[in-house]
């Protein structure tokens, strides 16, 4: 009985952090467990350790709501949104209801019992593990933490220099005065360039393909004119209600009004960098939002670009030899350190078999019930937050669902409930991602959750339309109670 809890939640990374302190606030009574592989708490923020690694959502959505961001900084780096979590951690009382170094492997529902057996192996003593529970919660993620997506380059085992993936970037790697090339296009290698450009011989970002490059302010200006006028607490709902108005805003335009969205896009950025850059490289092929779109602060990336400390070249590999990347455009590139900035495997669940009574079940097979709760799945849900805005207000609006849930649960004596779909719901040829066609969807997209016809099956990454569902009252003809 040491092991059994009323409540697990599966990873300490932001959103099992923050469904722990949604649950210590409203449902003090539950005992409940955090089962974390690493060491820290922080998932993704513990895990990547890349130069200048940060957000690419403004932190005043980034933040928890019960927990306000009270920086004026738009984005923040790595230590310090590992710092707002351990914060939030000790201020909740989570601290002591963390267990580390746990591998999950199996997680199985027995309909007999009436709860979750949940399988683990300790890492550090390889000794297996095991928990069980009446209600679980997955916050593991979307993405492969062990192998991320790494393509074999013509020639790579050749070469002489050091080769990196920023998902597993060295403690002490020297780059200083050394010729860099970061290959990718996303979000992690705009953050590298600028990041490193100073102290590096030059560094060029090699891509495929362009993406759209958004600058908006480091500072929010407006909370520092206030700080010490008002009080912190209405700057706060102030700065957060604007920046959420303003980048659901920017996505519904770029689904409604994409060339007009395209347009502006470019225009900025050639603002930016000058009427000497060729805007080749900064020219998608595809219209915004199809793609992620890769915010910067105070046009860091552009202002490297402009001064000659860093470039971008839009190009394919031809071959990589023992100190350069030939291209098949003729052009040959030196490299002292290759970065694969390549991008992400998805893997739902971290990896884990999830089963009933013995039996698998398939997870893209299955529907979504408020973006939060699993088809079919008894006691179970699964923290997914939004690919166009900040991760955390979706995991906010979920983890205020479920302990609604389980205040529902304990009014009518239940002990387990159900969410259940017509066979009519399912759209097989529709994930929940949505329209995104970055490469990491393209390669998982069949292991995807499917979506549903109506609004409550519909995964819409919209935050205002999932307000409205999720805050509605819990009981509903698709929830089986008993």
């Amino acid at each position: 009985m040491d092991n059994h809890y009323d409540i697990l939640i599966m990873g300490a990374g932001v959103s099992g952090i923050g469904m722990a302190c949604h649950l210590a606030r409203k449902c003090p009574d539950k005992k409940i467990q955090i089962l974390e592989r690493r060491q820290a708490i922080g998932g993704t923020w513990d895990l990547f350790r890349y130069p200048g690694i940060r957000t690419d959502s403004d932190m005043m959505s980034y933040g928890y709501k019960f927990s306000p961001w009270t920086d004026t900084s738009i984005f923040a780096d790595g230590p310090s949104i590992r710092h707002y979590l351990q914060s939030a951690v000790e201020e909740h009382n989570i601290d002591k209801k963390i267990q580390f170094g746990l591998k999950i492997t199996q997680i199985d529902w027995s309909n007999k019992d009436n709860q979750w057996t949940v399988s683990a192996i300790d890492e550090i003593r390889g000794e297996p593990r095991q928990f069980t529970c009446q209600f679980l919660i997955g916050a593991t993620g979307y993405f492969n933490h062990d192998k991320p997506y790494s393509p074999e380059f013509p020639g790579l085992a050749d070469f002489k220099g050091t080769i990196v993936h920023p998902q597993h970037w060295p403690e002490k790697l020297d780059y200083k005065r050394k010729q860099v090339v970061v290959i990718g296009s996303g979000a992690t290698a705009v953050t590298l360039l600028p990041a490193m450009a100073n102290e590096t011989a030059h560094i060029t970002m090699l891509q495929r393909s362009p993406s759209y490059i958004f600058s908006i302010p480091g500072r929010d200006k407006v909370a520092e004119l206030l700080k010490g006028i008002i009080p912190q607490r209405w700057i706060y709902a102030f700065s957060r209600n604007r920046n959420i108005l303003f980048f659901s805003a920017l996505y519904k335009i770029s689904r409604y009004f994409p060339n007009q969205l395209r347009s502006v896009l470019l225009k900025l950025a050639r603002r930016k960098v000058g009427p000497e850059f060729d805007m080749k490289h900064l020219t998608p092929k595809y219209m915004p939002w199809d793609q992620r779109l890769c915010f910067v602060p105070d046009s860091n990336l552009f202002n490297v670009l402009k001064e000659g400390k860093a470039s971008i070249i839009t190009d394919q590999i031809e071959r990589i030899t023992e100190n350069s990347i030939f291209l098949q455009s003729g052009k040959v590139l030196p490299a002292d350190i290759i970065v694969t900035a390549t991008g992400l495997q998805l893997q739902m669940m971290g990896g884990i078999t999830l089963s009933i009574d013995g039996q698998p079940q398939e997870a893209n097979k299955k529907l979504f019930y408020k973006g939060t709760l699993v088809q079919d799945i008894p006691n179970f849900a699964y923290l997914f937050g939004y690919i166009n805005n900040a991760w955390t207000l979706k995991i906010d609006l979920s983890a205020d669902y479920i302990c609604r849930l389980l205040h529902e649960m304990g009014r009518r004596h239940a002990t387990v409930v159900t969410p259940q779909a017509q066979p009519s719901e399912v759209l097989a040829d529709k994930h929940i991602f949505g329209a995104l066609t970055s490469g990491y969807v393209k390669r998982g997209g069949e292991g995807l959750p499917r979506q549903g016809h109506s609004e409550n099956w519909f995964v819409s990454h919209d935050y205002q339309k999932d307000k409205q569902v999720l805050r509605r009252p819990v009981d509903d003809p698709a929830l089986k109670w008993r």
